[in-house]
This record gives C-alpha cells, sequence and structure tokens, in this order.
C-alpha cells in the first residue's frame, strides 16, 4: 500500500493486522474495500449526477411527478435507469410527489330541472377521441373575488378539449367550454357529454347547445362525486400541481391556468396509457389518430 495512502487512513500508525484483529475483520475484506474505492467514486458520481437530473424533472412538474413519472420521463430523454433505483434515490433524498385533496364541488341541482340518463356508468374510458367528454366546474379564490372555471376533457386521451373562465358560473359558462371542445374539431356525431346534476348543466341553454351540437347528454346522480370522478380528479390535479391557492388578481389566476392547461398538461405532463405506456394527451390523441387510420 502506497505510504501516503496509508497514514492517511491510519493516522496512529496501527498496522493493518493489529486493526483487523481488534475489529474482527479479514485482512482480504480491509484490502478489497481499499480496492473497490475507485468504482465507489465512480458509483457514487454517477448517482449524484442522476439525483440531480431527478431533481430539475421534479421542478419542472411543479414537484407533482412521483417515481413512475420521473422514471418515464429520465427514459424518454434516452436515460436507462431502473425505477426502483429512482424510488431509492427519491425516498433518500426526499423527493416526493404531490398527493391530491378532495375538492368542494359547485353543484346545486335546479328547482325544475331536466335530468338526463346516466351513459356512461362510471366508465370513464373512450376507445378513440371524440367519442366521450366529461365536463364540469370549480371555482379559484383571488383577492379581487372569485374566478369560475369549467372543463371539457375527452375520456380518450384526457386531454382538456374546452375550458372557459369567467367570474361567474352562470349557464353560459359551460357553454363555452363546450363550443371549444367543437370548435377544435374530431367529435363524433352522438358523441355523449357527460356531466353532474348542476343547475348550469340542466339548464336549457346548455340542453340546447348539447343538441345544437348533434351530442348526447349524459347526466350522474345528486350528491354522488364518482358519477363524475374523471372530472372531479382533474380539478383536484389542477389545484394541487399549480400550487397558488389564492392568487392576487383574476387575470394573474388566467395566465397560470391557461399555462397549467395548454403547455403544461395537454403537451408536457405524462400519464399512463394501457396501451402506449407513459405519454402526454396530445401525443394519445395522435397515436389513437394513427390507430384508426385506414392502410394505404
Amino acid at each position: 500500500m502506497d505510504a501516503e495512502k496509508a497514514s492517511k487512513d491510519n493516522p496512529a500508525g496501527h498496522s493493518v493486522a493489529f486493526l483487523c484483529r481488534v475489529m474482527g475483520v479479514p485482512r482480504s475484506t480491509y484490502y478489497a474495500h481499499v480496492a473497490s474505492r475507485p468504482a465507489r467514486a465512480v458509483r457514487d458520481r454517477a448517482e449524484e449526477l442522476l439525483v440531480g437530473e431527478i431533481r430539475v424533472l421534479h421542478a419542472g412538474s411543479r414537484g407533482a411527478y412521483g417515481a413512475p413519472r420521473i422514471h418515464a420521463a429520465l427514459r424518454r430523454a434516452g436515460r436507462m435507469v431502473n425505477e426502483k433505483r429512482v424510488e431509492r434515490l427519491m425516498r433518500v433524498h426526499h423527493i416526493t410527489g404531490i398527493t391530491r385533496r378532495r375538492r368542494r364541488g359547485l353543484t346545486r341541482q335546479a328547482r325544475r330541472a331536466v335530468f338526463a340518463a346516466d351513459l356512461i356508468g362510471r366508465e370513464f374510458t373512450a376507445p378513440w377521441p371524440g367519442m366521450r367528454l366529461v365536463g364540469d366546474m370549480t371555482e379559484l379564490v383571488t383577492l379581487e373575488g372569485k374566478l369560475y372555471l369549467a372543463t371539457c376533457i375527452d375520456l380518450a386521451t384526457r386531454e382538456i378539449v374546452g375550458w372557459a373562465m369567467a367570474d361567474h358560473h352562470r349557464a353560459e359558462l359551460p357553454v363555452a367550454a363546450l363550443r371549444m371542445a367543437a370548435g377544435r374539431g374530431g367529435l363524433e356525431d352522438g358523441c355523449i357529454m357527460h356531466t353532474d346534476r348542476g343547475s348550469e348543466y340542466t339548464s336549457d341553454e346548455f340542453r340546447t347547445e348539447v343538441s345544437t351540437l348533434r351530442m348526447r347528454q349524459s347526466m350522474g346522480r345528486v350528491g354522488s362525486c364518482y358519477d363524475n370522478a374523471a372530472a372531479e380528479s382533474w380539478f383536484a390535479l389542477l389545484k394541487a400541481e399549480i400550487g397558488t391557492t389564492v392568487w392576487e388578481t383574476r387575470e394573474a389566476a388566467r395566465a397560470d391556468v391557461f399555462h397549467f392547461i395548454e403547455v403544461e398538461y395537454n403537451r408536457s405532463r405524462l400519464r399512463r396509457h394501457p396501451d402506449h405506456g407513459y405519454v402526454t394527451p396530445l401525443e394519445t390523441r395522435t397515436l389513437l389518430r394513427q390507430n384508426l387510420a385506414p392502410a394505404a
């Protein structure tokens, strides 16, 4: 062994044989440990770099991604790493995803409501885009007063295909979201529009728009969040991942929600698809459309 190295490791000057005998460790184990130092240093450095990449991806998701999505994002970036390793490093370095909280809904039943049958039956899937949509509304708190957000989600891709915001939650708000969904194109004739039984969705204005767009209206039961779970879940995701609970102005809230929906969620956020693995909502739409395209 190098004399200078030995003095650093053993400043008291005891022999290796003596120290190993005191500790009850074979000398071969000691020398194997010393010989493995360069390899351990390389491994530790590689782990530091990986943790750095994990932190960047975690920050880029607003702290939302847990180990499965971080692992998927690493693989998409060409980083071949075991998911268990990612999970271990995130646990050791206290890097955690966001746990969503249950939200309070806006559902209010109209006095003379006209209800539609439940055409979804808690089956929140669809084989291709434009076949089934779910809609709901939530409120965002600002120092200027409340701002309301209405959305339409395509169940095949989980893309937000329609959304609208206003300082009220009258029927024209979900109507505007529905018109945006139709304006983007790709809705099937007879596409189902599923919501809760809130007064905005049982209104003449909303029902007329559904009929005009040649869609079919569907509703869950009153007081059962599970009958519209896909829409409820998305609002929980929005509020958990966007971070802000009270905005200074309605305009600031609008800007944050626009960025989250159109830049982060639809185009960047990874979601596990049963056939295509971790993909974004827009990628899911493209893949499903390719599957439907006739062979040349």
